[in-house]
């Protein structure tokens, strides 16, 4: 198959880590919206938290008044989300796991021994006009449960691609990008739009970006870490332009 046109997704839930830490209005995340948005990236990701911990509902408020370019807004599945998600309806929600102690989303969604509660629970999300996202591992059932239940969009997590890389440990991460791919040509068969993302770097993204049937890669700390050093713009311009180039060589 030819590849898919590839979008970045910029995730600023870190800038509002660094505003929160001192409690006042800067950085601002939606100043960083902005900044991403005419660097070029494609869309926007926020995940707000149950605990509030980097973006907070207001940023949700002003980001969907002052963005051109869609709003993929990460949440957990409980009713106090799926309420906020039917207030604004972006443009896409993906649903992700949640632990209050985890210091970043740890693993992907356990979709295939929690359909019934979860497709309930994205049809009204669906019926509002929002794209919905599961946030899955690359295990086949997770794949199929993903389709079965009515999602449009899986995005399969990379931190483990990623955590491989950063250890040294190239067999396994070579290994763990076969399982990524193999995934990432089962959704599509299955009629589901690919995602992926978590820890991507620009060491690690490129073999992802080659993925022929990923539309998306949504990243965030990494682009953040290395605004402090380049500044946002060349960082996002970097990742894109790795992820183009990536993409190119394949075609």
């Amino acid at each position: 198959m030819s590849a898919q046109p590839l979008r970045l997704g910029v995730n600023i839930d870190h800038v509002a880590t660094l505003r929160n830490a001192r409690g006042g209005a800067y950085p601002d995340p939606v100043r960083a919206a902005l900044m991403a948005e005419a660097a070029g990236a494609n869309g926007i990701t926020a995940h707000l938290r149950e605990d509030r911990r980097h973006i907070i509902d207001a940023d949700i408020a002003r980001l969907m008044d002052a963005i051109r370019i869609p709003l993929n807004f990460e949440m957990a599945a409980t009713a106090e989300m799926q309420a906020i998600a039917l207030r604004y309806r972006p443009h896409a929600v993906c649903i992700v796991p949640e632990k209050r102690e985890e210091r970043t989303t740890e693993g992907g969604l356990d979709v295939a021994g929690d359909d019934n509660r979860l497709s309930d629970f994205i049809a009204p999300l669906r019926e509002a006009g929002s794209r919905v996202s599961l946030f899955i591992g690359h295990d086949p059932r997770q794949i199929e449960a993903s389709a079965r239940i009515g999602a449009a969009v899986v995005e399969l997590h990379t931190g483990h691609y990623c955590d491989l890389h950063a250890e040294g440990r190239i067999a396994e991460r070579d290994e763990e990008l076969r399982h990524l791919m193999a995934g990432a040509a089962l959704a599509h068969e299955l009629g589901l739009e690919v995602h992926m993302g978590h820890g991507l770097t620009y060491e690690t993204v490129q073999p992802v970006a080659a993925v022929p049937e990923v539309v998306e890669l949504n990243i965030g700390h990494f682009l953040i870490s290395e605004s402090v050093f380049l500044g946002l713009t060349p960082a996002i311009a970097e990742m894109r332009r790795l992820m183009d180039e990536a993409r190119c060589a394949f075609a």
